[in-house]
């Protein structure tokens, strides 16, 4: 059975999907979100857990026997106490860890962001490019690229191979409607209420992934015989502009923009599980609005 924490999250749940299409046994948690998402129940077991409470993650082992462990559970920063933040998301990735450990699981995925390597001027980005020391725009971030090494070390000499999820720009259901990370969602949703949309330049854009590609994504690292790397880039792996976006909805798009913005390679993805993305722009506007038409976000 392989464990999804943060499972009823964006890409918590659509990794579980695609696990249990694949036909692995899937247990979820979730701490605050309560709704399980249409396409999910009676396909995965679902436990309420906070994961900062260590006596409670370790005890998931009495009621399941968990192989592999997919860290996705984290918090968003709020307010003007960054100590909070980090305090909070580092306890549950140290009681995963510990997971990890005592059960001796086969692999243990965590979150990281395309944001770590930012400061580097390559096009596209790729997993053996040196992360700079470079000012980080967002809390999120730079808890991101600390979890990388903290996995590594802790995981060393274990047995239990650390896979860093190094996970581009992804939007798609389930992602809050009027997210402030991702442009394109908020953009949807004004077009769909007949609305003038928020101003987009038409060229420019750099990264993106669709949510059901993500979490096939990461279901195939979880359960490819092999990998040979320990970190791997997930998302489309080409640039899109928002002018496709704009063109799939008939919509408005303003002229200009920067144009040539960073994206993220999949070779070592690709080589590794044989994933390739199943959705052009297009065909996620299409999917995305279909969705939407029937749930909230």
């Amino acid at each position: 059975m392989i464990l999804v924490t943060g499972g009823l999250g964006m890409i918590g749940a659509h990794t579980a999907r695609a696990l249990a299409d694949l036909g692995h046994q899937v247990v979820v948690t979730a701490h605050r979100r309560a709704e399980v998402p249409s396409f999910l129940p009676g396909r995965v077991t679902v436990e309420t857990l906070d994961v900062t409470d260590r006596d409670a993650f370790l005890a998931l082992a009495g009621r399941h026997r968990i192989s592999d462990i997919v860290h996705l559970a984290g918090s968003i920063p709020g307010g003007d106490d960054p100590v909070g933040y980090f305090r909070r998301d580092m306890a549950g990735l140290l009681n995963a860890l510990d997971a990890a450990r005592t059960w001796t699981v086969r692999r243990f995925a965590v979150a990281s962001s395309i944001g770590v390597y930012i400061g580097r001027p390559e096009i596209p980005w790729h997993e053996g490019l040196p992360l700079p020391a470079a000012h980080l725009p967002h809390l999120i971030v730079a808890f991101k690229k600390a979890v990388e090494p903290l996995v590594t070390h802790a995981l060393h000499g274990t047995g239990v191979q650390p896979v860093l999820l190094r996970i581009g720009s992804t939007w798609g259901p389930l992602m809050d409607p009027e997210s402030p990370f991702n442009p394109i969602p908020p953009y949807i949703s004004a077009v769909l209420r007949g609305e003038e949309p928020p101003p987009l330049l038409a060229d420019d854009g750099g990264d993106t992934c669709y949510a059901p590609d993500a979490g096939r994504a990461i279901a195939l690292l979880m359960t490819a015989p092999n990998l040979r790397y320990d970190t791997y880039n997930v998302s489309s792996g080409r640039p899109f502009t928002y002018r496709e976006v704009a063109d799939a909805l008939g919509a408005p798009v303003r002229s200009g923009g920067a144009g040539a913005h960073p994206y993220l390679d999949i070779t070592r993805l690709t080589e590794d599980t044989g994933f390739k993305p199943e959705f052009d722009t297009a065909a996620a506007v299409a999917d995305y609005v279909a969705w939407r038409s029937a749930n909230p976000r």
